[in-house]
């Protein structure tokens, strides 16, 4: 698999799964932390640098964490309420 594809599915992993928390700085955290899970497992699955992953999917999860307020990534009530 080419690289820029991996580090753009990476990269979309780590916004998706950004933004949670109430604050910036709670939502900049977990977007890191989970940012940079996916990007480590991602970069395992498709045979690339694991920690180059890792930290690439940190680095896109932190600001596409830090980047959200609290009404950009309200979704409502559950589909189970």
């Amino acid at each position: 698999m080419p690289r820029l594809p991996a580090v753009a599915l990476v990269m979309l992993a780590g916004l998706g799964l950004a933004a949670c928390g109430n604050t910036t700085q709670d939502r900049a955290l977990s977007g890191a932390g989970i940012g940079a899970a996916t990007g480590g497992a991602l970069g395992a699955v498709t045979g690339n640098n694991v920690g180059t992953g890792a930290l690439l999917g940190g680095a896109a999860g932190a600001a596409a964490g830090g980047l959200t307020t609290r009404d950009q990534i309200d979704l409502g009530d559950p589909v189970w309420r």
